[in-house]
């Protein structure tokens, strides 16, 4: 975080970081509440660790890492992390289009595990299949590696679709209430409107609004085609969690902090993501510096059959993606050798 950023963020905090005098002591200052919170996020280190470098109680640091991560959670949050009307869609879709070439698109969708102590008397809840104890962070990504919509805190042994489905933004798209954009024709196509649609792996139910790629079984090469666009569009959301690992080196290992607070400090992440995200623009990121696939991402799939809504539209993208007006130039040689 630059020096600018991280003036800007305080000013935004200041006011509620800043506590009164008492005749026995003086108060933190505010900019060595952000600097103790900022520091733990940063690096991971233990509360212990902290003591020495900031020269205060491990209790005090607890607090105050606890009190701040909320603070940037309930202030920045609508700032940098709004909910999306039909003009963001749109404008999202467009960055879709541009840097993926796949139209029609509002986020990646994904899952992450962080790594969390066990809660005492907590069973098998937050135990996940790849054998360690978590809490997952769902979240929605756009082009440029920003969250549109997160939810944070299911159990870790919570299949995705599963957490997506009893999430907000998941009841939300059910109900119609994500103020989503009017279906259109993709470009230079003239057959039916198509759905604004979200990227997804397997491990999601095939919905009208949610793709997935085809089954990996017995693949032509339109369906090979199909998995490979989708796939280029998805793993913006991969690249994000990525990001927000290397930048907050917290998630590199297991957070000390009962679920509670552990949710804390992951909302306050993916808010401090965004809002340097957003005052850091110039930052680039290449692609090819990230694998496909998350590390500790979720790749379980629900077997489910999908409905016939869902499965009419990804036709209709493999339709698409494999005609004049909706193939690139590449797409052929990208895909082969692939199953």
């Amino acid at each position: 975080m630059s020096l600018g950023t991280f003036d800007c963020l305080l000013s935004s905090l200041r006011t509620i970081l800043t506590f009164m005098d008492t005749n026995m002591r003086r108060s933190i200052t505010p900019e060595e509440r952000l600097i103790v919170t900022l520091r733990f996020l940063a690096t991971g280190n233990s509360f212990a660790s902290l003591h020495f470098e900031f020269l205060l109680g491990t209790s005090t640091i607890s607090r105050i890492v606890r009190h701040t991560c909320q603070v940037i959670w309930e202030q920045l949050r609508e700032t940098v992390m709004p909910q999306p009307k039909v003009d963001d869609w749109l404008r999202i879709a467009e960055g879709f289009n541009l840097s993926a070439q796949f139209p029609n698109c509002l986020g990646a969708m994904d899952g992450k595990h962080i790594r969390v102590k066990k809660p005492p008397h907590s069973g098998s809840r937050f135990f996940n299949y790849k054998h360690f104890f978590s809490i997952v962070l769902m979240a929605v990504a756009d082009s440029n590696y920003k969250f549109i919509m997160v939810d944070i805190g299911a159990y870790g042994s919570t299949a995705d679709a599963r957490i997506f489905s009893a999430s907000r933004m998941g009841e939300q798209l059910r109900a119609n209430q994500l103020a989503i954009p009017e279906s259109r024709r993709l470009p230079g196509s003239a057959g039916p409107p198509a759905p604004f649609v979200f990227m997804a792996d397997e491990g999601f139910a095939l919905t009208n609004h949610v793709m997935r790629p085809f089954p990996k079984r017995g693949l032509d090469v339109r369906r090979r085609i199909y998995n490979y666009r989708l796939t280029r569009a998805r793993r913006y959301v991969e690249c994000a969690f990525e990001i927000l690992s290397s930048k907050w080196r917290v998630f590199l290992s297991s957070i000390q902090m009962d679920p509670e607070n552990a949710t804390r400090v992951i909302q306050a992440c993916v808010v401090l993501h965004n809002f340097t995200r957003i005052h850091e623009a110039s930052s680039s990121v290449d692609l090819d510096d990230f694998p496909t696939t998350t590390v500790l991402g979720l790749d379980r799939t629900l077997h489910r059959r999908p409905g016939t809504a869902g499965i009419a539209v990804r036709e209709l993208y493999a339709d698409y993606f494999l005609s004049p007006e909706g193939s690139l130039p590449w797409q052929r040689d990208a895909i082969r050798g692939s199953v």
